[in-house]
C-alpha cells in the first residue's frame, strides 16, 4: 500500500472568516468531481463548531467561499459545550445522518467526549437530532467517547468509535481505543468491546476510524500514539469480518512530510472511493491547523 500526497489542498491560515483549524474533514459529494469537505473549526476559546467548503478533488481547486458556521458548539451545561467533531455520514431511513464528538469542560475536572447525532440537510444545513447525547457515557464506556464512524453492511448498522480506559498509564499516555458496536435499526446499539487491539509504548491512543469494505474483507485506517512522545501518526488494521483486526501499521503507506504542513503529525484519516480511486483526507501539523491535505491510493 502507498499514498501518493497531493498537497495541503485547503489552508485554513489563509482564511480570516475563521479563526484556527480545519479538522476532521469529511467529504460529501455534490456532483462531478465536486465534493463538500465538512470539518471542524475552533474559535479564539479553542471551541469547535462545523463549517464546510467546496473543492475539485481532480483539479485540486477550491470552487466555492468558505461557509459560514453550519453547527455551532453548545451551550455551557450541553455535552458539546466545548466543541464538535465529525464523524462521518450515513444513510438511514432515507435520512442522512453525521455522529459526532462532542467535548465537555467541567471545572475542575477532565474533560469528556460523548457522542451527538446531526441530521444533514440539502448535503448544507445541520439539525441536531435528538437534542441529547446520542451515546452516553453507561458501564462499557464509562470514560470518555470520541469519533464515531457508520456504515450499513449486509442491512446492519456497524460502528467504530473511541473509548476511554484510562487517561494515563506507565507511559504517561492515555489509553483510548476503538471500539464496536451493531444495530438492526440505526437506533438502538449493542456494544461488542474493543476492535483494534491495543499495545502499551506501541499503539495506545487511537481516534477518528475510517472503514472501507470490499471484496477482501475491512480496510480501518485511524489516527493513533505510542506513548513514546511521537506525536500523531495514521496507523491501519484489516479484519475478514469486521470484528476482528490484525494492526497492520507497517503497510499504511502514508507518513509525515521531511518538511511543511505536515511534517510533525499526521492524523483524522477520511477515506473515500471517486471514480474507482481511493482518497484520503487528512489533517497535519497540530491537529488541523494548517488545513487539510488529499492523498491518492497507489495501484
Amino acid at each position: 500500500m502507498l499514498w501518493n500526497k497531493l498537497g495541503n489542498i485547503f489552508d485554513s491560515s489563509k482564511h480570516n472568516e475563521i479563526i484556527s483549524h480545519a479538522s476532521n474533514p469529511v467529504a460529501i459529494k455534490l456532483k462531478d468531481n465536486i465534493y463538500r469537505i465538512f470539518f471542524s473549526t475552533r474559535n479564539q476559546e479553542r471551541k469547535s463548531s462545523v463549517a464546510f467548503i467546496d473543492i475539485d478533488i481532480i483539479s485540486l481547486e477550491v470552487v466555492g467561499t468558505l461557509s459560514k458556521i453550519v453547527f455551532k458548539y453548545g451551550a455551557n451545561e450541553s455535552f458539546y459545550s466545548h466543541g464538535v467533531s465529525i464523524g462521518n455520514c450515513y444513510t438511514q431511513a432515507d435520512k442522512n445522518f453525521i455522529l459526532f464528538m462532542g467535548w465537555q469542560l467541567r471545572e475542575n475536572e477532565h474533560w469528556k467526549g460523548e457522542i451527538g447525532r446531526l441530521e444533514l440537510l440539502n448535503k448544507k444545513d445541520l439539525i441536531l437530532t435528538p437534542s441529547s447525547a446520542f451515546m452516553k457515557l453507561d458501564k462499557e464506556d464509562p470514560i470518555s467517547l470520541s469519533y464515531p464512524y457508520v456504515v450499513n453492511h449486509n442491512n446492519i448498522y456497524k460502528m467504530w468509535y473511541g473509548s476511554t480506559l484510562d487517561w494515563t498509564s506507565e507511559n504517561d499516555e492515555m489509553i483510548h481505543v476503538i471500539n464496536y458496536a451493531t444495530s438492526t435499526d440505526g437506533e438502538n446499539w449493542n456494544k461488542h468491546g474493543i476492535a483494534i487491539p491495543y499495545e502499551i509504548g506501541v499503539a495506545q491512543a487511537f481516534s477518528k476510524p475510517s472503514v472501507i469494505i470490499d471484496e477482501n474483507g475491512y480496510h480501518m485506517w485511524y489516527s493513533y500514539r505510542s506513548g513514546d512522545g511521537t506525536k500523531y501518526r495514521i496507523g491501519y488494521s484489516f479484519s475478514n469480518d469486521g470484528i476482528n483486526w490484525e494492526r497492520k501499521h507497517d503497510e499504511v503507506g502514508i507518513d509525515v512530510s521531511e518538511l511543511g504542513w505536515d511534517s510533525e503529525m499526521i492524523c483524522y484519516p477520511f477515506i473515500f472511493y471517486h471514480n474507482g480511486e481511493t482518497y484520503m483526507l487528512y489533517n497535519g501539523n497540530d491537529y488541523g491547523k494548517t488545513g487539510f491535505g488529499l492523498a491518492i491510493l497507489e495501484k
